[in-house]
């Protein structure tokens, strides 16, 4: 950036990006609909935590990870005490929320290019005993038609994070789309796969248009 390079993503959005905690407050800042989010500071303050997020169970996460790690489950008060004692004995950050049981283990992945949602995937998990859909915790992907309000949520919650590709992570809840996350460097194999889109020619084609560049392809993919 110093040295005026066209890059995709911005230090800024980035460093936002994977600060879940920073997200979850921009998003909420700018009216995205998002689970019900609190910090938890120590353990003494689990009971108000579970007031806050609706009850149990509720989900404990690291403010720093990506790909379904540092996300966990706790069902019972006394779990979640002891997570949270754990996190904080090793000096983690963390925040808690609202667990979303109507999900029942499926998430939509909208993949977000220049402001348009280029391809989305409904994830599932195929084990019963796991809440966590992402593919490489051995969920599946597959094409899904996003609601127009999911569409406009996905494409709000990149605009807030001045994130021109993103992928934007959605949970299906009774009182609408909520957005989960918004990742700064989406994988493309399992989009690419359940929806039979070519993401990344997409994506060179929108850093060639930055650039001023123009190619021909005879593959070209038009979405």
């Amino acid at each position: 950036e110093i040295m005026n390079t066209i890059s995709t993503t911005s230090s800024l959005a980035f460093i936002r990006a994977r600060d879940k905690l920073r997200s979850m407050q921009l998003l909420a800042r700018y009216g995205v609909d998002i689970p019900k989010t609190v910090v938890a500071r120590q353990t003494k303050d689990v009971d108000g935590l579970i007031e806050m997020v609706g009850g149990l169970p509720l989900i404990i996460k690291v403010t720093r990870g990506s790909q379904g790690v540092g996300v966990v489950l706790a069902e019972t008060k006394k779990a979640a005490r002891s997570i949270i004692q754990a996190f904080y004995s090793q000096n983690v950050n963390i925040m808690v929320q609202e667990f979303i049981a109507e999900a029942h283990g499926e998430d939509v992945r909208a993949f977000v290019i220049r402001g348009k949602v280029v391809a989305a995937m409904k994830r599932k998990t195929l084990d019963e005993e796991e809440f966590r859909s992402n593919i490489n915790l051995g969920g599946v992907g597959e094409p899904v038609e996003l609601s127009k309000r999911e569409e406009r949520a996905a494409i709000k919650a990149a605009k807030v994070m001045h994130l021109s590709i993103a992928g934007v992570d959605i949970l299906r809840s009774k009182r609408g789309p909520l957005v989960m996350e918004v990742n700064a460097f989406p994988m493309l194999a399992g989009i690419e796969a359940a929806t039979e889109v070519d993401v990344a020619d997409l994506i060179i084609q929108y850093v060639e248009q930055r650039v001023g560049v123009k190619t021909k392809r005879r593959d070209r993919v038009v979405v």
